[in-house]
Parts: C-alpha cells; sequence; structure tokens
C-alpha cells in the first residue's frame, strides 16, 4: 500500500520510523535486531536512508589537505527487500540527487519496481555527500524538485532513453521533506515553504519534517504551509537525543534549534541520566502532537531501538 493510502485510511496517527544501513563492510545483524524490535509497534511503513559516496579530506604527512571519494554505503535495496518481503511493511528508500546520476536513479527505480516497492521519499541529499559524479554525457538532479520531476515522468511512462518499446508506467507514492525551522539555505522560512510548495505541485504526495523539539514550530509550520496552498499531509519528524554530544552535534549538522530547558537540563545531567531526558523530552512532544491527531509521526531510529523502546513504554503504544 502506498503512504498516502495508509495515512487516508488511518482512524488515528500512525507510527513510522526510519533506519540507517549498516557501513560498507559492516554486519547486518545489528540491524535485524532493531527491525525486530521497531515491528512490534506495527509501522505501516519504514524508511531506509540512502547515501552516495562522499568527499573526505585527509591530512597528509606533509601538513596538506588530500582529497579521497569514499565509496557509497550499500544495503538500501536490499534492506527494503527484506522489510516489504519479510515483515510486510512497507519500505520507503530514500532517493537522492547529491551523488547520483539521472541514469543511475532511473535504474534504481526500476529496481524498485521490479520487487514491488512503490513508496519512496525524494530529497536532494546532505551538501557533504559527492556531487560530481563521473558524467560521460550523463546528467544529474540538482535540487529535490527536479527529482520529484524524473519521478513523475517515469510514473507516465517517460524514460531517459526516447523510444523504448513497452515501457510501463510506474506508480511509486512520493514523499518530501519539510523543515519546520526552514532550511539553511533559504533566506526565511516561507520562501522555504514556497519551495516546498513546488515539490508537491511536482508530483510530492506527502511531507515528512526535519526532526525538531519544539512542537510550536511544526505547529506554526503547518499553518503557514496551508496558507501558501500546501494541501498534502504533513508528517513530524521526531529524535530522541541520547547524548551530551547531541546538544552541540544535532544544530551543527541539521541546522535546528535546542530549546533552552533541554540544553540546561542535559548540560547538568551526568552522562548516564541524558537518554532518560532525551526520552521524556520526546514524550512530552509525542503526546501533543498525537493529541492533535497528526496524520503520524515518524522517529528518526536509525541504529539503536533502546530509546524507542523506552518511549514506547510510556506512550503505551
Amino acid at each position: 500500500m502506498k503512504v498516502i493510502e495508509h495515512l487516508s485510511k488511518a482512524k488515528n496517527s500512525l507510527i513510522s520510523f526510519e533506519i540507517i544501513p549498516p557501513k560498507r563492510g559492516g554486519n547486518i545483524k545489528q540491524l535485524l535486531e532493531v527491525l525486530e524490535d521497531l515491528v512490534k509497534y506495527n509501522p505501516p511503513f519504514i524508511d531506509i536512508t540512502s547515501h552516495a559516496a562522499e568527499v573526505i579530506f585527509e591530512e597528509t604527512s606533509g601538513g596538506g589537505l588530500q582529497m579521497k571519494v569514499k565509496r557509497k554505503r550499500p544495503g538500501t535495496l536490499g534492506i527494503c527487500a527484506l522489510i516489504q518481503n519479510k515483515y510486510n511493511i512497507d519500505a520507503v528508500p530514500h532517493v537522492l540527487c547529491t551523488g547520483f546520476t539521472r541514469e543511475e536513479t532511473e535504474d534504481f527505480l526500476i529496481e524498485l519496481h521490479y520487487l514491488g516497492i512503490d513508496n519512496v521519499l525524494a530529497i536532494r541529499g546532505d551538501d557533504s555527500d559527492y556531487k560530481k559524479p563521473i558524467k560521460f554525457g550523463r546528467s544529474v538532479n540538482e535540487y529535490a524538485v527536479d527529482l520529484i520531476k524524473q519521478l513523475d515522468s517515469i510514473n507516465k511512462g517517460r524514460y531517459l532513453e526516447d523510444g523504448l518499446l513497452d515501457a510501463q508506467r510506474m506508480d511509486f507514492c512520493i514523499g518530501t521533506s519539510g523543515y519546520p525551522e526552514k532550511h539553511f539555505e533559504a533566506p526565511n522560512l516561507i520562501t522555504d515553504i514556497r519551495h516546498t510548495k513546488t515539490k508537491v505541485d511536482a508530483g510530492a504526495s506527502y511531507i515528512v519534517t526535519q526532526m525538531f523539539y519544539n512542537n510550536r514550530s511544526y505547529f506554526d509550520y503547518v499553518d503557514i504551509c496551508r496558507k501558501e496552498g500546501i494541501d498534502a499531509p504533513i508528517i513530524p519528524g521526531l529524535k530522541i537525543v541520547t547524548s551530551k554530544a547531541h546538544v552541540k552535534s544535532l544544530p551543527k549538522n541539521f541546522y535546528l534549534d535546542i530549546p533552552q530547558d533541554l540544553a540546561d537540563e542535559i548540560e547538568a545531567a551526568k552522562p548516564e541520566h541524558v537518554l532518560e531526558i532525551g526520552v521524556n523530552w520526546t514524550y512530552k512532544q509525542a503526546e501533543e502532537l498525537l493529541n492533535k491527531n497528526v496524520p503520524a509521526i515518524h522517529f528518526y531510529v536509525m541504529q539503536s531501538s533502546i530509546p524507542i523502546k523506552m518511549l514506547m513504554q510510556k506512550l503505551k503504544i
């Protein structure tokens, strides 16, 4: 079933999760243990992140910097097949602009179609990812709206290669991202929301937000989206703070605000108490969001289910 169908048929707010594949050469055992925990909460769909190759700079013995290109993290396609076929849960792979040609994207979409996976989340990708794949006449999607247009075209049976015989129409349900505290490149929130509207107009059916720690940001964001003509469901995304390092790393990497009350409480706590603080904070957020009948809550789980199990116990889910 498509994500948009899950949302439209639900009588109550849904719960969904997002996980990340193991690193190249890593062991999938830990991820399987996480999945076994998550499926107990009956999520209708689970997102799986994708990762392009990325550029890193290493210091040389002479004191200079040497650029290296790390190969992409594998596993998204296989994990999608596992989730959908073993657990009978709809998989939502992330499809990126950054680091992939349009030809590579089309190949990936065809593979998903063969596996019976018809949900995708279309995003541009992190700036840290490798942006310049070897082209040899190939093309790239610069922005998420370009990627969504490619997805919409393939849904209509229009492929990059002209004249394909018996080219099938696909039927992907397309999700996209939203930023309650605005995308860091946008000059202001309204401009950013208008960019989001172009993605919805291009074919996106629903929006999943970047994580946030003040529900007021989400409610205000939804109100502005509606005023700007966006009617698509807007799913709030939450992530549990689990360490003192998150107070600095989350704002740095995701361009979000940590409320002062939360920052002060974490700063004053012993490291072993931070997880409980983070769970309690997210519990209050989730409780309010559920009481407001949001379409769903999307939890950024990544590679550990312990915080989620603690939260779900408090929520009695």
